[in-house]
């Protein structure tokens, strides 16, 4: 690794990295750099070494990058598992979405119905225990955060709520106010 040549400019390390030579036209913008002597070697030793001059409106700076070469086995497997996680959450994720999004076009269907019947109500019920079904799913696997999962069926019962109010099928019962009793 004594010698790079990138793009335009050649940049030549010492073999300590102690000093940074420049030879071509990005010269000047790096004058002042140079490595210190406490720079870990480590870092350096493992992988490839790019040095870009980035342009700045008011300022010249570097990005050094040094990345090694290959990932450790662990690091490795542990990417492969996160991408098989990642995919089998996205499936569950977007089969949720697929219920919910099925059973509120049901219910502002039947919103917008003049002449719907209370019997209709039982299809979307069905829909909503299928969609109740996708979210405890995907709770119980770690998809979805529990809270998540209740809040969402909160808004599923509540939507079929307003549509079974609009209708004049349910009345809530009128709220009362409690008694106040005086203890002496």
């Amino acid at each position: 690794m004594a010698g790079a040549c990138l793009s335009s400019s050649c940049l030549s390390f010492s073999t300590k990295f102690n000093t940074l030579s420049l030879n071509g036209p990005h010269a000047d913008a790096f004058r002042s750099l140079s490595f210190s002597a406490n720079t870990s070697l480590n870092l350096f030793s493992k992988g490839t070494v790019s040095v870009n001059p980035v342009q700045m409106p008011f300022r010249r700076s570097i990005v050094c990058e040094a990345a090694p070469t290959k990932k450790a086995d662990s690091a490795a497997k542990r990417a492969r598992q996160a991408e098989k996680r990642r995919i089998y959450h996205k499936a569950k994720k977007s089969e949720v979405r697929t219920r919910i999004k099925t059973v509120l076009e049901a219910l502002e269907t039947l919103r917008k119905k003049t002449d719907a019947e209370s019997e209709e109500v039982v299809s979307v019920e069905k829909l909503i225990a299928e969609a109740y079904s996708a979210i405890d799913k995907a709770v119980k696997v770690g998809t979805l955060h529990r809270n998540t999962g209740a809040r969402r069926k909160s808004r599923l019962a509540r939507r079929k709520k307003a549509v079974e109010i609009h209708h004049g099928w349910y009345v809530p019962a009128p709220a009362t106010e409690p008694d106040l009793v005086a203890t002496a």
